[in-house]
């Protein structure tokens, strides 16, 4: 998951054609710690569907206040720079939930107009 630094990286990455959904999570955070050991295979799994980008709200803080991002870790997903659809709680993620999130927001991407 390649990970964004900087708000600009971040309005870049978003404004791609392709899905791309962000994951804002933070180092103390345990239950961004829980999800790390399976996050490599549920990326393999969506690689030719999404991109997947991890943002740290410690280091680019303005861009979870912008999202609104209450809970972490948080899923949006995003296509040319619009919101799709987020899966955002402040409950502990299963791999079940994230990859049914996953799911869904290819779905959404491929309805749209």
């Amino acid at each position: 998951m390649r990970k964004v630094s900087s708000k600009s990286e971040f309005d870049i990455a978003i404004q791609s054609p392709k899905l791309t959904v962000a994951v804002f999570k933070a180092d103390w955070c345990g239950d961004c710690k829980f999800i790390d050991p399976f996050m490599p295979e549920v990326e393999e799994k969506f690689a030719n569907d999404l991109n997947l980008i991890e943002v740290d709200v410690e280091q680019v803080g303005t861009v979870s206040e912008e999202q609104n991002i209450m809970g972490i870790p948080s899923f949006v997903a995003y296509a040319e720079g619009g919101e799709l659809i987020r899966f955002v709680n402040k409950m502990r993620k299963s791999r079940e939930e994230i990859e049914q999130f996953l799911q869904r927001a290819v779905e959404v991407y491929n309805t749209r107009p």
